[in-house]
């Protein structure tokens, strides 16, 4: 089972599609994180998913959020998904499954690599977990109505976004 609604996020590190490293622990206390998990990069259903992210990115900047795509796709693959389909955000490299099993990332048919979005504050806790193999646009839609009312918390003074 994973992670759920509540539950303090696990320390994620990963290297992003250059090779620098990348840690869940530099947000916190800084801006609220949105990981979305695809199967595989240059994918139609992957492509849909992160190119929904890539149009809502200003509106997720907007509101104080930071950005990421996790695939278990190696640099080269990813940087050239980023780069391909001009994605503003981070790409990161989950090579051995080390993020999809910290989360519980579940296998679609327990085969296929899950397609799961997080969204977590500021403070680590889980907000949201939108788990949908084939509703690729509704990852980024959820997850930005989520960011949304964590920013209009934080602007009422109740708890940082």
């Amino acid at each position: 089972m994973g992670v759920r609604v509540g539950d303090t996020a696990p320390e994620l590190a990963l290297p992003d599609q250059d090779g620098r490293p990348w840690a869940l622990s530099a947000f916190r206390g800084v801006r609220p994180v949105v990981l979305f998990f695809y199967p595989r990069a240059h994918t139609s259903g992957c492509t849909a998913q992160a190119c929904a992210f890539r149009d809502a990115y200003a509106d997720f900047r907007e509101a104080g959020a930071e950005v990421a795509g996790v695939s278990s796709d190696g640099r080269d693959r990813q940087r050239s998904f980023g780069s391909g389909n001009r994605l503003p955000f981070t790409l990161l490299c989950d090579e051995h499954g080390v993020a999809r099993r910290a989360l519980g990332v579940p296998r679609t048919l327990w085969v296929l690599p899950g397609r799961t979005t997080y969204v977590i504050d500021a403070s680590g806790v889980v907000r949201l977990v939108f788990n949908s193999q084939t509703e690729f646009g509704r990852h980024a839609a959820e997850a930005l109505a989520v960011v949304r009312a964590l920013a209009g918390r934080a602007a009422e003074g109740g708890e940082h976004a």
